[in-house]
């Protein structure tokens, strides 16, 4: 399943059926909730028939089609869901109620509803709105896919325009080029991340760097009168500025977590709490310029595509305990530099990135990396060997690419680095 998104064009009244037809699912899923609330203990596949009775008792409710007011009550029931499924499994803290929406920004259709064009560069839609024809634009080719192949449409509103999203049932895979290299990451503010290797990609603060145009629009805003057009635009201004900040984040956590799941066959990172953690406030802003969330979220979605391993990891322990001996050294955030008595001297990150390897190792593979009171040759071996022979040894390699393992894998760290360590 794939989704491709192309900017819709028309005129402005056009537009403003769009809007309308937002509204209107809005108002089908407040008042699927409302059914749910009034109603305590009827079965969730009941409000799907709400559905034809709200389109009898409100206008408004019957311009769109059946399909499409399904899925705006799937909303609510996706939401409701959500709640009872926390509160059978006693999730601490709070279950996430569903709440009402004021400010909903898409409308689905499904399988009916609109029409493709001949040459597919044009969408119209046919319910009851008759929004009239809409010009597709994007670098994205429709016709390889054939129209019962598209499954959903969304469309979505944002400060820059309206845009469609189309969700295609296509396979996507990739084939993947074993290169027999395991890799760890560990997650930072000052770099971005820090992997076995040692190779830290820049972080580049689109946020911090965007603060001071996006104060300046503010102050506009704040000076204009409510309700007047001029602080309508200014609005719509500002939005385009952090949508353009939120665009700039997802394009470097894609191309970053594509890089890297091409670059490895076995990846290891943090399974991060970060919403617990932007209770710092003092940290809050950078966490969430960061966007380490989103960065995880592609690297799953690439190991996947790429048929890579890519494993979370409990980040617990991972810059007190030692990558060589495994013994926990308490440290406070200050102390940038791991000292073991064994002689293991290493940054405190790096040493971080080894442990989430050796976890994800053993998770995935039960491999333990600590080699301390190890004498034989085999004890020094790079992490990414080690990994890959046992992979080999207990067939858990597809055997058509183990050729390609004869011709050397990359070691994670230097073994030149581990032996100095050691002593």
């Amino acid at each position: 399943m794939i989704a491709l998104e192309f900017k819709l064009k028309a005129k402005a009244k056009q537009y403003r059926v769009i809007d309308e037809m937002i509204r209107t699912a809005q108002f089908v899923r407040n008042k699927t909730l409302r059914y749910w609330t009034e109603n305590q203990g009827v079965k969730l596949f009941y409000l799907y028939k709400q559905c034809a009775i709200m389109a009898k008792e409100f206008e408004g409710a019957g311009k769109p089609n059946s399909i499409a007011r399904q899925a705006s009550a799937a909303r609510a029931i996706f939401a409701i869901q959500r709640f009872l499924a926390n509160c059978k499994a006693k999730k601490p803290g709070k279950k996430g109620y569903p709440p009402f929406k004021k400010h909903t920004r898409s409308v689905e259709y499904k399988t009916s509803g609109w029409l493709l064009s001949t040459d597919k560069r044009c969408l119209t839609f046919k319910d009851g709105f008759a929004a009239g024809k809409f010009k597709l634009i994007g670098n994205r080719d429709l016709h390889f896919s054939a129209p019962d192949e598209i499954k959903r449409i969304r469309v979505v509103r944002r400060a820059d325009g309206y845009y469609a999203q189309l969700c295609i049932n296509v396979e996507r895979k990739e084939e993947p080029i074993p290169n027999g290299k395991a890799m760890g990451i560990d997650l930072r503010l000052n770099h971005f991340y820090e992997d076995s290797d040692g190779w830290q990609p820049s972080y580049h603060r689109y946020l911090r760097k965007s603060e001071k145009a996006l104060k300046r629009l503010q102050k506009r805003i704040s000076r204009k009168k409510k309700g007047s057009s001029n602080r309508r635009r200014a609005l719509n201004k500002l939005g385009r500025k952090h949508l353009k900040v939120s665009r700039q984040r997802k394009d470097f956590a894609i191309k970053t977590a594509s890089g890297v799941v091409k670059s490895s066959d076995f990846v290891a990172n943090e399974d991060l709490q970060v919403r617990n953690m932007v209770k710092n406030h003092k940290l809050a802003l950078r966490i969430s310029d960061a966007a380490w969330s989103q960065f995880a979220q592609w690297l799953e979605c690439f190991g996947k595509l790429y048929d890579r391993t890519v494993i979370a990891v409990a980040p617990q322990y991972t810059s007190q305990d030692c990558s060589n001996c495994g013994n926990t050294l308490k440290k406070i955030l200050s102390t940038r530099t791991h000292i073991c008595g064994y002689g293991t001297r290493l940054d405190r990150d790096r040493n971080a990135t080894i442990n989430i390897l050796g976890k994800g190792l053993k998770a995935r593979a039960g491999i333990t990396l600590n080699t301390v009171g190890h004498t034989e040759i085999n004890a020094w071996k790079p992490i990414s060997t080690r990994w890959w022979q046992h992979q080999r040894a207990n067939q858990l390699i597809d055997p058509r690419i183990l050729a390609s393992s004869d011709r050397g894998v990359s070691s994670s760290y230097s073994t030149d680095k581990m032996r100095c360590n050691a002593r």
